[in-house]
Formats: structure tokens, sequence, C-alpha cells
């Protein structure tokens, strides 16, 4: 088999590999692009290559099809490379539980993180909704707390209930939804209510406990301990912060030399930050892998180079795509960097 380096020399003029933090080192260091879920969001808007090879879960390709030209093509080096907490939020069901949410002639305002699949993105394109990340989901809720009367915020709980107290929101205007029977038991939206949680978590950063925190206080006390907004409301609050995986990034690069930092989130990130900065005892919280996303191996990768010319893209059908891009681009637009 020709290597991967020999791959990418043969399509340079034409492709751009993008890849997640949470993708393996041999992975990203072959990556023309590297980030969390907004900043390749905002990549595949600028990017002119022919070729897109999304490394993530499939969601992600999804969502750089939807925002690619018809003219580029956006593949997944893994198709089963999926994501469980994409799949907690099935489209008909969303779309009965916002039937009933608006039974009272409420303004319900969908917004989805871009963990979701295609079609729970266009359900919110639809109905006048929005695409969040962890990176800008406070600005997100803000946002569609501004539009409506109240937010159904989906697919994750733990990421909605940890936005809506970062922005202020006491408890008692917070609610988790009761899906179960399709969706029954879920009542007209009631005035006092603004956000109302969708009962899906990411498989991984859920594992995350408050004992966990615990254990990294007790023995090292000194460290400061950091997670991502995904874990539980608890772990966050027992936290010294939280953020995506570009402020764990961030905040590890400038924590001072002799420091020790723990950080709670996907392992691939934690170790590659213990490599980048061995000047910083950095560990995990929790050692936690996304089975997922090693799905996308370099031999994956390589083979997916390989017949690039012949190989189906990632699709998505033309009604789907663009109430789905209308989600994407709300998110894009209220996202915005000052300069643009």
């Amino acid at each position: 088999m020709t290597s991967l380096a020999q791959q990418i020399a043969r399509h340079q003029h034409r492709l751009a590999i993008l890849a997640h933090h949470y993708q393996a080192d041999a992975i990203v260091e072959h990556a023309h692009f590297v980030g969390d879920s907004l900043e390749l969001a905002r990549q595949v808007t600028e990017l002119a290559a022919e070729h897109i090879v999304f490394c993530g879960v499939h969601f992600m390709a999804e969502s750089a099809a939807i925002l690619a030209r018809p003219e580029q093509k956006v593949h997944a080096p893994v198709l089963q490379a999926g994501c469980v907490m994409a799949n907690m939020a099935p489209a008909p069901l969303v779309e009965a539980v916002l039937a009933r949410l608006t039974r009272s002639g409420a303004r319900v305002i969908p917004l989805t993180y871009v963990n979701s699949s295609a079609a729970i993105k266009a359900v919110v394109g639809r109905a006048g909704g929005a695409v969040c990340t962890s990176a800008n989901a406070q600005r997100m809720l803000q946002w569609a707390l501004e539009q409506g009367d109240c937010v159904l915020f989906l697919p994750d709980a733990n990421l909605g209930a940890n936005t809506a107290r970062a922005i202020g929101l006491p408890q008692t205007s917070i609610e988790r939804l009761d899906i179960c029977a399709g969706g029954l038991h879920v009542p007209a939206a009631q005035a006092d209510v603004r956000v109302y949680l969708w009962p899906g978590c990411c498989a991984v950063h859920h594992k995350i406990r408050l004992e966990d925190i615990q254990a990294v206080r007790a023995k090292f006390p000194q460290a400061r301990i950091l997670v991502h907004p995904e874990c539980r409301p608890e772990v966050v609050a027992a936290a010294d912060g939280a953020g995506s995986t570009s402020y764990l990034i961030r905040e590890a690069a400038q924590t001072p030399a002799g420091s020790t930092l723990a950080i709670g989130t996907e392992d691939n990130l934690v170790a590659r930050l213990a490599r980048r900065h061995p000047e910083v005892r950095i560990l995990p919280v929790r050692r936690v892998l996304c089975s997922n996303m090693a799905k996308t191996d370099v031999h994956a990768l390589t083979a997916k180079l390989q017949e690039l010319d012949t190989a189906q893209p990632v699709r998505v059908d033309a009604a789907t795509a663009a109430a789905a891009r209308l989600a994407l681009e709300r998110m894009l637009t209220a996202c915005a960097p000052p300069n643009r």
C-alpha cells in the first residue's frame, strides 16, 4: 500500500484534511487543519480544495458536506464512525416533542448542539433555530432566548444545563424533559421555564464523575482542574473551570511551568497537551476514550485517499441540506469574529 504521506503528496493541490482534536496523533500530524467543531465549520466555508476529508465522526462530515460548495466533495475515512449522543435524538421524536411544547402557543426555539444528525439540524433550521458548539454555547443560548419565549436544547442535557447556569438562569427555569412514550409526557411550554433539556449525553464525558474530581483534589491538592462542559453539572461545579477543547488548549498553554493541571476530556487531547507542555504536569481527571473517534486510523485514511476519485462522498439530500444549512449559518453569523 502506498504510504499516507505519498497519498497526500499525490493529491496536495486539491485536498484538505480536517481533523478534530480528539483524533490520535498519527492522524493529527497529517491534517491540514486541526480544531474543534466551530473552528472546523468555519474552515469548511473558506476551503478551495476539491476534496475535503474529515477525520472525526459522521455528523461532522455531514456538517461539512452541508457547508461545502456544490463542486466540492466531502469524505469520511470511516462511515461507521458515529456518535452515541447524536443517536439519542431521532428527528421524528424531536418534531413530536416540539409540537407538544408549542401547544400553548409559546415560541419555542430549538438549539441543537453540533453533535447531532443532519436530519436534526434540518428540523431545527425549519423551526427558526440554530446550531451551537461547546465553544459558543453561551452566545448561542442567549441568541435563542432573544428569538422566542423559551429554548429546546438538544441533544446534550449536561451541556445545556451547564450553559444555562453559566449565563445566569436559575435552576427553577431549567427543566429536563421526559421523552418516554414518544414524548407523550412532554407538557406544553410553561411561562416560568426558559430552557427545556433533551435528556441526551456524551457517552465519553458522562463517565467523568464527582468522585474523580475529589480523587484528584486529594492526591494533587494544588492542581487546577478544568473540564469539558459536556461533563455532568456537579463535575463542572466542582472543577476550577470548564470550556471547549479550544479553551482547554489555551489554558494548558498559559499554565505556569511547574504547575499541575488536571483535564477532564477525551484522552487523546489530554495526552497531546501533556507532550506539548512537558514543563507542566498535565494529567487526566479520568481516562476516557471515544471509540468512534478511534475508528479513523492511518490505514483508513490512507485507503480513503487511494480511492479518492472513485469513492462516494458524504451526501445529504437537498431538502435536508437546505434546512440544516439555515441552522448552521445562523450560528456562523451570530458568532462571526468582529473583523468579518
